[in-house]
C-alpha cells in the first residue's frame, strides 16, 4: 500500500534522526516501517551541505519533509512548511505575498525593498527577492524532499540566506518502470467557500534503466471568504492557480547523469485577503482589486559526473518571473482622493554553478565550487486616479487615468567561489569548516519615457484645472558593490552511536540594496527626506550549539538547538513621511537568542506523539539617535518574530481488516503574538507610527481520519476546527485601508488518491 493520500493520517517530521513513517508507505521505493518496527528504521539522507549525508551527522538546524509527509499533513504551500518548523513564521498577507521570519531576524513581517532574511530555492535556483515583489507559492506536489536550514547558509547558498534557507528539491524521474498518481482534494469551508485542489504525475521510463520522463501538473481553484465593499464583490480573494513541470533524466553510464527540467506555474488571486477590521472580520476595501500575480518559467540542465573519489555537478538555470503589483494607496490620505499604483515587474535569472564533491568513507571530506548569479528587473509604474475622481474635481491634461508613469530596471550580480573541509580525528569527533567569498553588486537605471505632474497637489488641495506635466529623466543610478568572506566552523562529537552533539559558528550577509528614486525630493514637502542611494551589506554572526540523537530502543527522538545572533548594519526599510515613499537604509544592531526542539515519541504501538517548540528573544540592542530618527526604531524593542511558537501532533495507526490500515490524528499549533514593525514613525522619532500594532497570539487545531487499500486512499479532515479568526500579519504601510490578515476559517474536506 502506497501513501498517497495520507495527507490525513498524523504527520511524522524527519527531524535529526531517522523517522518511521506510517505503515501506510509500505510500498514506497525505499524500505519503511511502523513505529513498532522501530529498530529497523532508516536513516534519513539530507543534502543540506552539498552531499548525501545523515540528518544526524549535519551540524545544521535542519528539518526535512519527504513527499509522504507533505501528503500526510495536507501541505500544498508555504503555510504548511512553516508550521512544520521551529522558529519559522511565513508572513503571508495574502496569496503571492510571502516572506519567512526564522530566529526573529525580520524588523518587519513585509521586507519592503529588502531581500527575504531567508532564502528560497527550487533546486539551484533562488527564487526569493524583496518585499515589494509577489513571490510564487511554488507547487509542493512530487517533490523529493523540503528541507528547511535554519541559521545563516552563507557559505553554501549565498547571500540571501542570512537566517536561513528553504530548499525545495525535485523528484528525479525513474527509468526502471512506469509509475502514476493522482490526488484530488476539496475542502469545503464556513460560509460555503469551496476549495479544489488537482494534482497529477505520470513517470514515463523511455529506454529501460537509462531514460525517463516525469511529468507533473497542478490545478488550485479556491474561492475566496472575504468581502470587498469598494468593488462590490463578495469572497473576492479567489484563487486560480496552475501549472506543471517535466524533467528528462538521461544515465547512459554509471558515471554519467544528465538532466533537463522545465517548470511553468502561474498564480492569479482575484483579489487580496487583507481586511480592515473597522469594517467588519472579513471586510476590505479597495476601488479595485488589488492584484498580487505571478508567472514563473524556469528551465534547468545538470550534469553529473562520478570520478574516482569525487562528484562533479554542473547546473545551469534560467528562470523568468512576470509579476503584477497592483494595490489602491488611497489609505495614504485617509480615503480623500484617488491614489493608487499598477506596478508590473519583469525578472530575468541565470544561475551557474559548478562543484566538485569528494566521496564520503576518509578521514577527509571537501567540496569545493563556483556560484554565478545575474538577475535583471525590469519594473514599469503608472500612478493613477480614476476617472470618475478625475470629472468629479475637474482635474484635466492627463493622457489618461495615470499621473504618474516611469520605468526602472535594476541588475544585480553575484559572484561566489566556496569551499568545505571535513576531517574526522576518529569515527565519532569531526571538525568543518567552510568558506565563501564573493562579490555582489546592484545598479538601478531609471529608463527614458516616463512621466510625472502635480496631480497630488491639485487633488489634495482642491485644485481644478490643467495639470503640469513633465518628462522623468533617464538616470544611471549608484553602483553599489560589496566584497567579502562569510564562514562556517564547527565541531561534531558523537558519544554514543545513537547521539551527535555540535558547536557551530556562521556568518550571513545580504547584498547591497540600491533604492529606485534615490535622489527624488518629495513634492508634497521638499524638506522632507531626500531619498539616499541605497543600503549597504548587513552582517550577521550565528553561535549555535546542538544535539540530535535517539532514546529507549529507538522510541524517542530528538533534536534540540540554542543560538546567539549577533546582527549588524541592519537593511531596514524607512518610508518618507509626507508622500509614502519607501527606500532602504542601514541602522544599528540587533541581538537574537534562542532555543528550538524537535521531538518524537511512540510511546505504544500504533500511536506517535510529535512535539515541536521555539523561544526566541530578538531585540535593538544598539542604536543612534540618527538611527532611531530615521527608521523609529527604540532601543530594547522586540522584532517582528513571536517569542514562543510549536505545535503538538498525537496520531493512532491501526488495521482495520486485513490489508486496509486506518490512521487518526489531532494537531494543535500556537504561534504567539509580535509586533508589526519599529513602533515610532520614520523621520518623526516622537511620533508614535499609526499604523503599529501587534499580531495576534494564537492556537488553532487540525484533526485528519484516513483509510487506505491497496493502491486508493481516502481520507477526511478538518483545519481551524475551533474557527479561530486571530490576526496573523498586520501590514505597516498607511498607504492600504486594509492591513490586517487573519486565519482562513473553518474548512472541512476530503482528499481522495490513487497510484499505479
Amino acid at each position: 500500500m502506497r501513501a498517497m493520500l495520507l495527507a490525513s493520517a498524523c504527520a511524522l517530521a524527519h527531524f535529526a534522526v531517522a523517522m518511521p513513517t506510517t505503515a501506510m508507505a509500505q510500498d514506497h521505493q525505499e524500505p519503511q516501517t511502523t513505529a513498532h518496527e522501530a529498530d529497523e528504521v532508516t536513516e534519513v539522507i539530507v543534502t543540506a551541505t552539498r552531499r548525501e549525508e545523515r540528518l544526524q551527522d549535519v551540524p545544521i538546524s535542519v528539518t526535512s519533509l519527504s513527499q509522504d509527509d507533505l501528503n500526510e499533513r495536507g501541505i500544498v504551500g508555504y503555510e504548511g512548511l512553516a508550521e512544520a518548523t521551529p522558529g519559522v513564521v511565513l508572513n503571508r498577507p495574502t496569496a503571492n505575498f510571502n516572506n519567512f521570519t526564522a530566529r526573529g531576524i525580520a524588523t518587519n513581517g513585509y521586507n519592503a525593498n529588502l531581500q527575504s532574511t531567508v532564502a528560497i530555492y527550487i533546486d539551484e535556483l533562488p527564487i526569493s527577492a524583496n518585499g515589494n515583489s509577489t513571490i510564487l507559492d511554488p507547487s509542493l506536489y512530487d517533490v523529493e524532499r523540503i528541507e528547511f536550514l535554519r541559521g545563516p547558509q552563507g557559505t553554501l547558498f549565498g547571500s540571501g540566506s542570512l537566517a536561513g534557507a528553504l530548499r525545495i528539491l525535485t523528484h528525479d524521474p525513474d527509468p526502471s518502470g512506469f509509475d502514476a498518481s493522482a490526488l484530488v482534494d476539496f475542502g469545503l469551508s464556513d460560509g460555503g467557500v469551496l476549495r479544489q485542489r488537482y494534482n497529477g504525475m505520470v513517470n514515463i521510463p523511455l529506454i529501460d534503466n537509462e531514460l525517463a520522463l516525469r511529468i507533473v501538473g497542478f490545478v488550485r481553484n479556491e474561492d475566496g471568504w472575504v468581502d470587498n465593499i469598494g468593488t462590490g464583490v463578495e469572497n473576492s480573494n479567489r484563487l486560480v492557480q496552475y501549472g506543471g513541470r517535466a524533467i528528462l533524466q538521461w544515465e547512459p553510464t554509471d558515471r554519467l547523469t544528465a538532466r533537463l527540467m522545465f517548470s511553468h506555474e502561474i498564480s492569479r488571486p482575484r483579489d487580496s485577503a487583507l481586511t480592515n477590521p473597522a469594517l467588519g472580520e472579513d471586510i476590505r476595501l479597495s476601488d479595485r482589486p488589488d492584484l498580487f500575480q505571478s508567472e514563473m518559467n524556469n528551465l534547468n540542465a545538470t550534469f553529473e559526473y562520478q570520478f574516482d573519489g569525487a562528484r562533479l555537478t554542473s547546473s545551469t538555470t534560467y528562470g523568468q518571473m512576470d509579476q503584477l503589483f497592483y494595490v489602491d494607496l488611497a489609505g495614504t490620505f485617509g480615503q480623500t482622493i484617488a491614489f493608487a499604483l499598477d506596478a508590473d515587474g519583469y525578472d530575468t535569472n541565470f544561475v551557474q554553478e559548478t562543484r566538485i564533491v569528494s566521496d564520503a568513507g576518509g578521514d577527509w571530506d571537501w567540496s569545493a565550487g563556483v556560484f554565478y548569479f545575474r538577475r535583471r528587473r525590469d519594473v514599469d509604474y503608472g500612478y493613477r486616479s480614476n476617472p470618475a475622481f478625475l470629472a468629479a474635481r475637474g482635474i484635466t491634461g492627463l493622457p489618461d487615468e495615470y499621473y504618474q508613469r516611469f520605468g526602472i530596471h535594476v541588475i544585480s550580480n553575484e559572484l561566489a567561489a566556496f569551499g568545505e573541509v571535513t576531517y574526522r580525528f576518529n569515527p565519532d569527533l569531526w571538525v568543518t569548516g567552510g568558506l565563501r567569498y564573493g562579490t555582489t553588486d546592484a545598479q538601478g537605471f531609471t529608463e527614458d519615457w516616463g512621466y510625472n505632474s502635480n496631480y497630488l497637489i491639485r487633488a489634495l488641495f482642491g485644485l481644478p484645472g490643467a495639470v503640469t506635466v513633465t518628462p522623468v529623466a533617464p538616470a544611471t543610478g549608484v553602483k553599489a558593490e560589496e566584497s567579502g568572506p562569510s564562514y562556517r566552523l564547527s565541531l561534531s562529537w558523537r558519544p554514543v552511536p545513537n547521539l551527535t552533539a555540535y558547536g557551530a559558528i556562521a556568518t550571513g550577509f545580504r547584498p547591497p540594496i540600491v533604492n529606485a528614486r534615490a535622489g527624488a525630493v518629495s513634492a508634497l514637502d521638499p524638506t522632507d527626506i531626500i531619498i539616499p542611494y541605497g543600503a549597504s551589506s548587513d552582517n550577521l554572526i550565528n553561535y549555535e550549539i546542538g544535539i540530535k540523537g535517539n532514546w529507549f530502543n529507538r522510541r524517542l527522538f530528538a533534536n534540540v538547538a540554542a543560538y546567539w545572533i549577533d546582527w549588524n548594519d541592519l537593511q531596514v526599510q524607512a518610508n518618507r513621511v509626507s508622500d509614502s515613499v519607501q527606500f532602504a537604509t542601514n541602522i544599528g544592531e540587533v541581538t537574537s537568542k534562542g532555543i528550538e526542539f524537535e521531538v518524537v515519541a511512540f510511546p505504544l504501538d500504533g500511536w506517535t506523539v510529535a512535539f515541536t517548540g521555539a523561544l526566541n528573544e530578538s531585540t535593538v540592542t544598539g542604536l543612534t539617535p540618527i538611527e532611531a530618527g530615521i527608521s523609529g526604531a527604540v532601543l530594547d524593542h522586540r522584532l517582528a518574530g513571536p517569542q514562543v511558537s510549536g505545535s503538538l501532533r498525537v496520531g493512532y495507526e491501526w488495521e482495520m481488516q486485513p490489508g486496509v490500515m486506518a490512521n487518526a490524528s489531532v494537531a494543535v499549533s500556537h504561534i504567539g503574538d509580535f509586533p508589526n514593525s519599529f513602533p515610532n514613525t520614520p523621520g518623526q522619532p516622537t511620533v508614535p507610527l499609526s499604523t503599529y500594532d501587534y499580531t495576534d497570539s494564537y492556537t488553532f487545531a487540525n484533526a485528519n481520519f484516513a483509510v487506505a487499500f491497496d493502491n486508493f486512499t481516502v481520507g477526511a479532515y478538518v483545519e481551524n476546527i475551533f474557527d479561530d479568526r486571530s490576526v496573523t500579519y498586520v501590514h505597516i504601510e498607511n498607504f492600504l485601508d486594509s492591513r490586517y490578515a487573519r486565519l482562513r476559517p473553518r474548512t472541512l474536506g476530503v482528499r481522495i488518491g490513487y497510484e499505479f
